[in-house]
């Protein structure tokens, strides 16, 4: 595991958010833009821990998510909606930029998935209007999108594609089952680390010691949004420039996932990363790259 005393000096915020308190970390430089990135499932902040050291010329935020590392798990499936995850990226935005300025977003699997949804609704919801000056997409779709491009695949009968994608997703339906794989990460943490870690190309010290708690309670984010989600009209465009880092080797999301995302974001930047899923561990230089040039482009703010 990466030592947190190998980064610059970090301060911390407790942060109250609809039914959960949420541990947030910031680093850098004040005075720099701010970036806040969003870790996915089953990591929390850790995710990021190779990426950090390299932008601390920005003011630099990290948060657990609920349910993860030293943020609190509300009860219920129903605390893990979609909804209340952009609540939180809200409640985040007012503790560390009270101003109203706006920040550049990066998210990686269900924090990327997360912050597709505040993008998309930023162009109405007030608490977002003009909050969001870039977005980073690593290994994550909007699941609007998702299931759009299942229910196309289907359409158009192509086959082998929906087979592929659907054959990567095969855990989210597994993690419909009640309490199994709860049971199953918690009791078995040791065996599910050591196969993430081989599958994965990752090493041992990619996880944190909460592994297992962290791995039970985000299961209630397939459970309380991936039918829920995939199934909803497509989302309006917006005009927030996104950057999408595409992992060719990941084995959870097929390349050809994000075709056509330019209908519903005009200001697109695609670039395709030779590598599995972890990219912010795998290949933390490229993430460094993508964030630091969707910063310094002409339409950041």
């Amino acid at each position: 595991m990466v030592d947190d005393s190998a980064a610059a000096s970090v301060s911390a915020l407790s942060v109250p958010s609809r039914g959960a308190t949420l541990s947030v970390n910031r680093s850098g430089t004040p005075s720099g833009p701010t970036v806040v990135l969003v870790h996915g499932y089953p990591d929390n902040h850790r995710v990021w821990d190779r990426v950090v050291p390299q932008l601390q010329d920005l003011d630099v935020v990290t948060y657990d998510v609920r349910g993860a590392g030293r943020s609190t798990a509300p009860e219920g499936r129903s605390a893990y909606r979609v909804e209340r995850l952009v609540d939180d990226l809200v409640a985040v935005l007012d503790a560390v930029r009270p101003d109203g300025g706006a920040v550049h977003l990066v998210g990686h699997d269900w924090g990327s998935v997360q912050l597709w949804s505040a993008v998309f609704a930023s162009a109405d919801d007030p608490r977002l209007r003009g909050r969001i000056a870039s977005f980073v997409s690593i290994s994550g779709p909007d699941l609007r999108l998702y299931g759009a491009y299942l229910r196309r695949s289907a359409r158009e009968r192509r086959w082998r594609r929906l087979a592929g994608q659907l054959s990567k997703s095969w855990y989210i339906l597994a993690f419909q089952v009640p309490h199994l794989p709860e049971l199953v990460v918690r009791r078995a943490t040791g065996v599910v680390r050591r196969a993430l870690t081989r599958s994965q190309g990752l090493e041992d010290g990619h996880w944190s010691d909460s592994l297992a708690r962290d791995a039970a309670h985000g299961i209630n984010l397939y459970r309380a949004n991936a039918f829920r989600s995939a199934s909803a009209p497509l989302p309006e465009r917006t005009h927030v420039p996104v950057t999408l880092v595409v992992a060719l080797r990941d084995d959870f999301l097929s390349p050809s996932l994000y075709e056509g995302l330019e209908e519903h974001v005009p200001n697109l930047v695609r670039r395709e990363v030779d590598a599995g899923h972890w990219l912010p561990w795998l290949r933390p230089e490229e993430v460094v790259a993508a964030v630091r040039a969707a910063v310094t482009a002409p339409s950041g703010l």
